[in-house]
């Protein structure tokens, strides 16, 4: 079982996470949603697309305008309380560094924390803890939040990632996060270069023989870009082909811009796998 506070899914689940940026310089939507209304139909749209979980968040990943905490809870918390009321059934979570805004976002109603800086702010375990969320570890090569790699290398990727986030991991268990509430990332592109989320990629099933549920975020992201040498715009169907890459591998959780065309990938893969039946079968049977 996966558990977002009082909200779960059976183990197998295959669960697709719609992003909502409240962010104008996103790398892909470049502000589509900033606007608190459009980012209000964003949510209706995802969650009648099949999304399970929304992935609220305030401050662009990469390198950009400095947003200090005041700023970011000023355009994520009241927004994930609004959503609350709308929605009261679907997971909520807050993409945060950040220990201050997570607590308060938990406190309006989010249920998960996804902390993309693998635990750079450690006060993010211990809030995970005291309100009984779920928490997302991830492996960014230790760097800081919102900064780009630079001629990173690794002994073996995989390897490090495996022993980075299995051991927030386990920091998060003794800390007191529920075990059925903790979710690992490989973080693609964080503290990565193109070879190495393409080492990630096809390697994943190691990070799932881990036993921990684990979460994917590759839509749209430069290493497909750069395999494919396409641009931010044209890499809808690379993201689909990771995505099945992935999700054949065992990924859970599925992180992405293109909610309705991803929940039609992981639901076939799902059937493929023998997970899943199909909707409807007739054919040669009338």
């Amino acid at each position: 079982m996966l558990r977002f506070r009082d909200k779960s899914f059976p183990a197998g689940s295959q669960l697709v996470m719609a992003i909502v940026n409240r962010t104008a310089d996103s790398f892909y939507d470049h502000g589509a949603t900033w606007d608190p209304g459009r980012a209000s139909a964003r949510v209706d749209e995802v969650i009648a697309q099949g999304a399970d979980i929304l992935d609220i968040g305030g401050v662009k990943a990469g390198p950009g305008e400095t947003i200090d905490e005041a700023e970011e809870i000023r355009r994520t918390v009241d927004f994930i309380a609004a959503v609350r009321d709308r929605h009261p059934r679907i997971v909520i979570s807050i993409d945060t560094w950040r220990s201050t805004v997570a607590a308060l976002a938990l406190e309006a109603g989010a249920d998960l924390i996804n902390d993309v800086w693998g635990a750079h702010d450690r006060g993010i375990i211990e809030v995970a803890a005291r309100y009984d969320a779920a928490l997302v570890c991830a492996h960014t090569g230790g760097l800081a939040p919102r900064t780009g790699p630079f001629r990173v290398e690794y002994d073996d990727v995989v390897a490090d990632a495996i022993t980075a986030i299995t051991g927030l991991a386990e920091t998060a268990r003794r800390t007191g996060v529920a075990t059925e509430s903790i979710i690992i990332d490989p973080a693609h592109d964080f503290g990565k270069n193109t070879w190495h989320s393409l080492e990630i990629t096809r390697r994943l099933a190691e990070l799932v023989d881990t036993g921990w549920p684990v979460l994917v975020s590759v839509s749209n992201k430069d290493f497909l870009g750069e395999t494919l040498d396409l641009p931010v715009s044209e890499r809808v169907p690379a993201t689909l082909a990771a995505t099945a890459v992935c999700a054949w591998q065992g990924a859970t959780i599925h992180r992405v811009h293109q909610v309705a065309e991803v929940r039609q990938v992981v639901d076939f893969v799902a059937a493929a796998r023998g997970d899943r039946d199909p909707a409807r079968t007739v054919r040669g049977l009338v």
